[in-house]
């Protein structure tokens, strides 16, 4: 993984049988998943943030709907700044992708769409993850505000 989010792009196939979503880029070599959990909101433009881990990575796929993701590096756990930029990604599963979360940022997303289902794999365990949690409020960066265009 790297040093920053990286988006891995994915790919679909269509034929007779039905429909095949894959990530053949996607590769967990060097650290491994330990664990793997869905999320979802009740309704859109719902916001589950600031998640941060000082160890842990994560990578986030769509697999319904779509939904904002967005990730932050974080400079002073105690304080954070507020004026690093924020990494945005839209994910949607009509555009299959994943997204790499590296340790040392704080994650959140915000559902786009009523059904967005959002399936995670860490590189902790739970009990791994929960002593190295961190949260801060949902708006503390606050960029979920979609630009009418």
């Amino acid at each position: 993984m790297t040093n920053k989010p990286d988006l891995i792009p994915g790919s679909f196939s269509v034929d007779d049988r039905g429909h095949l979503t894959f990530f053949n880029d996607f590769d967990l070599e060097f650290e491994p998943a330990r664990r793997i959990y869905l999320t979802s909101n009740h309704h859109s433009n719902f916001v589950r943030a600031w998640h941060a881990h000082k160890h842990e990575s994560k990578y986030v796929t769509v697999i319904q709907g779509s939904a904002l993701v967005c990730a932050v590096r974080v400079i002073n756990w105690r304080k954070p700044r507020k004026d690093v930029p924020v990494h945005r990604f839209v994910l949607s599963a009509h555009q299959p992708s994943i997204l790499a979360i590296p340790a040392g940022y704080a994650n959140g997303w915000m559902s786009l769409t009523a059904d967005a289902k959002l399936l995670w794999l860490s590189t902790a365990t739970l009990d791994e993850s929960r002593n190295d949690d961190v949260r801060y409020s949902s708006r503390y960066w606050n960029p979920w505000e979609v630009a009418e265009r």
